[in-house]
């Protein structure tokens, strides 16, 4: 039994640090082989309204001009 020291068995169970299983693919917020990329559409999830996006804004900091909700990323 490990008495604290770090000299116990090394578990494999949950919540032993091993880190997999996890869901996702890495994709990151910005950047990165799996980005968004410069075209697309900015919508907003309340009303639906679109317009398109801009490369040096992400849709996160723009709200929607009819309701004033953030908007989100469409492919």
């Amino acid at each position: 039994m490990p008495r604290g020291d770090g000299t116990g068995p090394g578990g494999q169970g949950a919540g032993t640090g091993r880190g997999i299983g996890q869901s996702g693919g890495g994709r990151g917020q910005m950047g990165g082989p799996l980005a968004a990329g410069p075209g697309g559409q900015c919508i907003c999830p309340s009303c639906g309204y679109t317009q398109a996006h801009t490369p040096s804004q992400p849709c996160s900091q723009k709200s929607c001009p009819k309701c004033n909700t953030k908007m989100t990323r469409k492919g």
